[in-house]
């Protein structure tokens, strides 16, 4: 399979993110995780599985996951959990074998993430075509002007600005500023996802200006007083630019 031909294989993920911006929205993707090393205990006794059901009737085209156990309190299990929901679902965790490729699809996923931050050239394309001939769709996560041009150049046609350092388990205060300094630098074409440290509407509506497609919001939609209405507020935020 060649890898244009690899770039297209499981678009669920991203054909859904599409479609929520050609109906006039700004894509908002839930994070779920059941810790953040910053804020504690985030899901504070709430069901995954209704949450995500919720979600998708106010209009959530998509799901993310995080499954890493130590530092976020992920499984594999609340993967499968938030995946009954029936929306495509993204496993977020630090991948680092075929292995880890075969229990995402078994899970449920559609899509995984896979961080630059954390994979050295060969890896991260052996890993790159590996989950695409699995069916799984790629987000190449990218925190750096040098990772942004090593997503590029895998020919990732999903890609993520993380505003916040992995290597800081995202305990720093990063800001929308990192997807306004880098998204220019995105080849033309690709799906553009902002990633972290969006905590308003207006932190939304920062990122589309900038050249985001969707955003991935985690923390702040689970700390919300109403989580519900924040959400909606954020995927109105601003009129989705024409797919």
């Amino acid at each position: 399979m060649t890898a244009a031909a690899r770039s297209e294989t499981g678009g669920c993920w991203a054909a859904a993110l599409r479609e929520r911006r050609k109906a006039g929205f700004i894509p908002v993707i839930p994070d779920f995780k059941r810790r953040s090393p910053k804020e504690g205990d985030l899901m504070r006794g709430r069901s995954a599985g209704q949450v995500a059901r919720e979600l998708k009737a106010l209009g959530a085209p998509v799901l993310s996951v995080v499954t890493e156990s130590q530092s976020f309190g992920g499984s594999l299990r609340l993967l499968e959990e938030t995946a009954a929901a029936g929306l495509p679902v993204l496993r977020k965790d630090f991948i680092r074998g075929t292995d880890d490729l075969r229990q995402t699809k078994e899970a449920g996923a559609a899509a995984v993430l896979l961080i630059c931050a954390l994979l050295e050239d060969r890896a991260l394309a052996e890993l790159f075509a590996a989950a695409h001939d699995l069916g799984l769709a790629v987000l190449a996560e990218t925190h750096t002007e040098e990772e942004l041009i090593r997503a590029a150049a895998l020919g990732a046609r999903i890609i993520g600005i993380n505003n916040r350092d992995i290597h800081l388990l995202e305990k720093d205060d990063g800001t929308v500023a990192r997807t306004e300094k880098l998204a220019a630098l995105a080849p033309p074409g690709v799906l553009l996802v902002s990633e972290s440290g969006i905590r308003t509407s207006a932190d939304v509506s920062a990122a589309a200006r900038a050249g985001a497609d969707a955003v991935l919001v985690g923390s702040a939609l689970w700390l919300a007083a109403d989580m519900k209405t924040l959400y909606d507020a954020m995927q109105r935020a601003e009129q989705a630019r024409p797919a």
